[in-house]
């Protein structure tokens, strides 16, 4: 459907969803539901299945039997790769669709959720010519009577647990590379941000995924969250959501089965500017990396590291770019920036605004909620006066707030950008390619950014330093992550007997 001419409205009535399980839909029957409302329209929109534990466990159990038969792990690279791209095919035809879902539970503007979805259709297309050349490798160097193969194999069961923030993205960013190495996998979206993993998994089935290889279990993530990671049937789990929640996988991972993890976690992101840098393209950069997603973005440049002597002048013009950006109904083709995707979220960011004033800096824009009618709505806040030691220019806001601090030299400012427990990402600013070289070399980051932000593509891995997480998401790092590497030592000829 052709939505570029007209503003799409919300469903008159809220549209049931099952959960997912051996390749069908599974209604609720007498299970509980749960309601989601539209963050831009505060009117429900999707009623989901409240799991239980048993659901969790028969999910598990699917994925256990499609790994064991080998009906996809032992599929050639070619036949994978061809379900692969018989579901970006089926993708493509379906964007319009899912990014209607995916905003009005999420609540981003239409247009970025097109943008999206179309870009996780490259991502398949990607992965597929990955399920072809996924090798291992062959030692010759072990003499005329022996030979030592590496082969690569598939961890087996993935469970998979997404957040609100980019539900189909994120879940994009794995679920191709993770089928391509030859897993299956038990997602679990978060509970505010389901339907659009859920029409994913009626894709991959008219692609011709075998039943079991994907499932999906919807509910709260202390309930099937939690039985899910902890589960000792599964043997790996990709977690995205916040530092503190990773530190709680890791302690479970611990207490069960040594599962491996892949996690993708918390950052407080610079951007760094240099005054030989073009100003007006950074400040618009700048804009966009915290603005984009209304901030609600892991890799957001939420902390502006900007040289002295521009600094009052550069901090004037990304406010007023921020006051130029359009803020209304993520169905609005026009919207720039949309609302906050949960209720809990909008009083942290407020309340992160209220802290920077109190703490001593100054909000020279935005920080108010824009009277939208329906939908909760906050402008993008930029402050100045800010201190390294403040929780706003510290701790990961997750929201629209950019705190500007100044630097001296090159050497300041690679230690203000290290500064932090986190290491997910970082931008330069600069002209001067001694400088941006060095500064990409020196900032402890897993993604770095040249003169232009959150870009990139599915050839390019994802994953963070420090406290930002383990492991690598996408590209072929990203299907290598998701095998396991066994050694064979083939001896050729009769053995030479140990007992003579």
């Amino acid at each position: 459907m052709d939505q570029s001419s007209t503003i799409l409205t919300p469903p008159a009535e809220p549209r049931d969803f099952g959960f997912y399980l051996e390749g069908a839909s599974v209604p609720a029957g007498s299970r509980e539901v749960f309601v989601l409302n539209s963050p831009g329209h505060g009117v429900p929109v999707t009623r989901m299945v409240k799991c239980t534990d048993d659901d969790l466990d028969a999910a598990v159990a699917s994925a256990r039997r499609a790994f064991d038969d080998r009906s996809w792990s032992a599929l050639t690279g070619a036949d994978r790769a061809t379900i692969l791209l018989r579901t970006a095919e089926l993708l493509r035809a379906r964007i319009d669709e899912v990014a209607y879902w995916e905003t009005l539970e999420n609540g981003k503007p239409i247009a970025q959720a097109r943008a999206e979805v179309g870009g996780c259709v490259g991502m398949f297309e990607y992965a597929a010519g990955l399920a072809r050349s996924l090798h291992g490798d062959s030692f010759n160097n072990t003499g005329d009577g022996a030979l030592g193969v590496v082969t690569r194999e598939p961890i087996g069961v993935v469970g998979l647990i997404t957040p609100w923030n980019f539900p189909f993205l994120i879940l994009c960013e794995r679920v191709p590379y993770i089928l391509a190495g030859g897993n299956t996998i038990v997602a679990k979206p978060s509970e505010v941000t389901s339907a659009t993993t859920l029409i994913l998994a009626e894709i991959l089935t008219e692609a011709g995924l075998p039943a079991g290889v994907f499932n999906v279990v919807t509910g709260s993530g202390r309930t099937v969250g939690q039985r899910l990671l902890e589960h000792m049937d599964v043997d790996m789990l990709s977690f995205t959501g916040s530092t503190a929640v990773g530190r709680a996988v890791v302690e479970a991972s611990g207490r069960t089965n040594f599962k491996k993890l892949g996690l993708e976690l918390g950052g407080k992101n610079p951007q760094i500017v240099f005054a030989d840098a073009d100003l007006e393209d950074a400040a618009d950069g700048v804009a966009f990396g915290i603005a984009f997603n209304t901030g609600q973005c892991c890799v957001s440049g939420s902390r502006l590291i900007v040289e002295r002597s521009v600094a009052e002048d550069f901090g004037r013009m990304v406010a007023e770019k921020l006051a130029k950006a359009k803020i209304g109904d993520p169905l609005d083709e026009s919207t720039q920036i949309g609302a906050i995707t949960t209720d809990a979220q909008n009083e942290t960011i407020l309340g992160y605004i209220e802290k920077g004033q109190a703490e001593g800096a100054t909000l020279i824009s935005g920080g108010a909620q824009p009277d939208l009618g329906k939908g909760q709505y906050i402008a993008p806040a930029v402050f100045t006066d800010v201190t390294p030691d403040m929780a706003i220019a510290r701790e990961e806001i997750f929201g629209p707030v950019l705190t500007i601090l100044p630097f001296d030299t090159m050497e300041d400012a690679i230690s203000m950008a290290n500064d932090t427990e986190y290491g997910l990402a970082a931008t330069v600013w600069s002209k001067n390619i001694d400088t941006a070289l060095t500064v990409s070399r020196q900032v402890q980051a897993g993604r770095f950014w040249v003169n232009t932000t959150l870009a990139g593509g599915p050839e390019l891995p994802i994953g963070g330093f420090k406290q930002s997480g383990w492991g690598r998401e996408a590209g072929i790092y990203g299907v290598e992550e998701y095998t396991q590497i066994k050694s064979v030592f083939i001896e050729i000829g009769k053995r030479d007997h140990w007992i003579k």
